[in-house]
């Protein structure tokens, strides 16, 4: 599993989720710093990686679309900084390997893990 890094999140968390061997690359070595949200999307969508962000936006665009991919992981609530944060990531992507690979919206916070199944639908 491959993950994109929005913006929002320290560049420090490629070298912390490489301990744990986890492909990840922070959005500004792909793109620009100023791109937009449904740009990011896509691009994840189009390279085959989940996006782990702070920003709601994503759950959005992915209601907004029906995209049954990419997945993403949105952090709520919790402290941002990577070394306590890291290890919740962790252990969120091994919980939901599976879920993650078809198409998820995971929300990671400090009471308890949400997830839904993607495309987001009335239904789900």
């Amino acid at each position: 599993m491959k993950l994109l890094l929005d913006m929002n999140l320290s560049p420090e968390f490629v070298g912390l989720l490489a301990v744990h061997r986890v492909n990840a690359v922070h959005w500004s070595t792909i793109g620009s710093p100023t791109a937009e949200d449904w740009e990011i999307l896509r691009w994840a969508k189009d390279h085959d990686y989940v996006v782990v962000t702070f920003d709601l936006d994503f759950g959005t665009i992915l209601a907004a679309t029906g995209f049954h991919t990419p997945s993403v992981i949105q952090i709520r609530n919790l402290n941002s900084h990577p070394d306590v944060l890291c290890p919740l990531l962790v252990m969120v992507l091994k919980r939901f390997d599976r879920e993650l690979a078809n198409g998820a919206l995971i929300v990671l916070d400090k009471t308890k893990d949400r997830i839904r199944l993607l495309p987001l639908t009335k239904q789900n």
